[in-house]
């Protein structure tokens, strides 16, 4: 089996510039040969768990999955057990409603230690945009003025967050367009720090499910959190933000998104990053959205994903020795496989980083596009 496997994983490689043990920073040295039919049995799952544990090490591991997702390799794999079961989950439960506050409590609660220093100096946990911009800072400061004039912010405005992290998109809009907000999320640790760096500003981080919100806002943001939805959930989303939505507002919302129809999610990042994380299709958007919203715009740039999650790296690694102390070295390989995995599939454009524009009627004479 083991021989068998590995000559299977070498067949695929030859479409690909990668080669076992080879000399590129981009190639997988490999420890353990039983990785090989692990590939065949588990998958995605197989290929991040063996890293973890020390199977293999690639000194540039965003390169070395971006050519196996630029190759679509895995489409040669037949379906393994994790990912059967990821597809299962998601048509039989809907897990996103049964446990809420999982995701909040397996990734967003670990520390905001950590995330203080791997993020920017606002701790925005999502992507930067970098058109006119040279670093982390600079990106996510365009990023959140880019939202505000996207949604036509002005003084005065009460705004509502849906899945506001650490409360940085609100201190800027507050502090910047005079408007102001109400967040919710359902991360203690995120809601605390919220709160305390927000003191003294008409804004306030509600601890809670965005269902449970009431009132009505002049505009509504929802920066990264439409990926833990999930499908059975997208058209209600979209009802409730309808609600909460004046009749002449506007809706931003910032999501990752796949370029095809799924309804699961991938098994490694399900059960060590995300959990019960899916991405929307733009065919999901749009038949969730219809009848509540008019799609005013629809903006692109997730190329700019990847050079955020590699900034988030290399602040990472900079920081380890300061984070060691908190997180063993599993945690360590699981947090470098991710944030470059992650970069790799956003480089091979597999992926899109979507900020999309809603009005409930329309806009008198047309929304214009900013950039």
């Amino acid at each position: 089996m083991s021989s068998t496997a590995k000559r299977f994983v070498e067949t695929q490689l030859t479409k690909t510039d990668v080669t076992i043990n080879g000399p590129n920073p981009w190639d997988p040295q490999v420890h353990n040969e039983g990785l090989y039919g692990r590939l065949l049995s588990q998958g995605t799952l197989g290929l991040g768990e063996s890293y973890m544990e020390g199977w293999w090490d690639a000194e540039a591991i965003d390169a070395f999955i971006f050519r196996l997702v630029s190759a679509n390799v895995q489409a040669n794999f037949k379906p393994d057990l994790a990912l059967i079961g990821s597809v299962l989950r998601g048509k039989l439960l809907n897990m996103q409603r049964l446990k809420v506050r999982e995701v909040a409590e397996k990734h967003y609660d670990i520390g905001n230690d950590l995330y203080r220093a791997m993020l920017d100096g606002r701790m925005i946990y999502s992507c930067g945009y970098w058109k006119d911009a040279t670093t982390l800072d600079a990106a996510q400061q365009a990023k959140l003025d880019l939202i505000c004039r996207k949604v036509g912010l002005e003084p005065g405005m009460r705004m509502l967050d849906i899945g506001s992290g650490w409360g940085g998109f609100m201190q800027f809009a507050a502090e910047r367009y005079g408007v102001s907000a109400v967040g919710v999320t359902i991360s203690k640790e995120q809601a605390a720090l919220a709160n305390a760096r927000t003191r003294g500003l008409p804004v306030q981080t509600l601890l809670m499910d965005y269902q449970e919100l009431e009132g009505r806002f002049d505009r509504i943001v929802s920066i990264g959190m439409f990926e833990h939805v999930g499908y059975k959930n997208y058209r209600p989303y979209f009802a409730k933000a309808r609600e909460l939505l004046v009749d002449d507002g506007l809706m931003l919302l910032h999501t990752i998104g796949g370029n095809t129809t799924t309804t699961h999610g991938d098994p490694w990042s399900e059960k060590y990053i995300f959990p019960n994380g899916m991405l929307p299709s733009p065919a999901q958007i749009g038949a969730a959205s219809e009848k509540f919203f008019v799609i005013e715009d629809w903006h692109n740039f997730g190329a700019d994903y990847d050079r955020t999650l590699m900034a988030w790296l290399t602040n990472f690694e900079a920081a380890w020795p300061q984070l060691a102390d908190q997180y063993d070295q599993r945690f360590y390989r699981m947090w470098r496989y991710y944030l470059s995995s992650f970069a790799g599939i956003f480089r091979a454009r597999a992926i899109g980083l979507w900020q999309v524009v809603l009005s409930p009627h329309g806009v008198p004479g047309g929304y214009r596009s900013v950039r």
